[in-house]
């Protein structure tokens, strides 16, 4: 059972990894783009958010938009997960 446990997780470890999501924040203007194992792949910023005058705000949508996708990444990990285990098990703190 061990052996098998272990050959799901390395199995689930190259499909994260294979996973790409986004995640947004100010309506689209700033975009993040990670993978399964929550690696930052891109960051795209819309140039009418950047202003000398509005540092602060450009920084606060940079961080949304990490957890907006971090958040999206987990779900889809937890989705993963769930269809691998078996009946009736679940999986810690989800």
């Amino acid at each position: 059972m061990m052996k098998q446990a272990q050959q799901m997780q390395e199995r689930l470890q190259k499909e994260m990894t294979s996973l790409t999501v986004e995640g947004n924040a100010g309506g689209g203007m700033v975009t993040v783009r990670i993978n399964g194992a929550k690696q930052v792949q891109s960051i795209t910023i819309d140039p009418e958010v950047v202003s000398k005058e509005d540092v602060v705000m450009l920084q606060d949508l940079i961080v949304a938009a990490m957890n907006d996708a971090q958040r999206k990444a987990d779900e889809a990990m937890a989705q993963k997960m769930g269809g691998m285990l078996p009946p009736g098990m679940k999986l810690p703190g989800m």
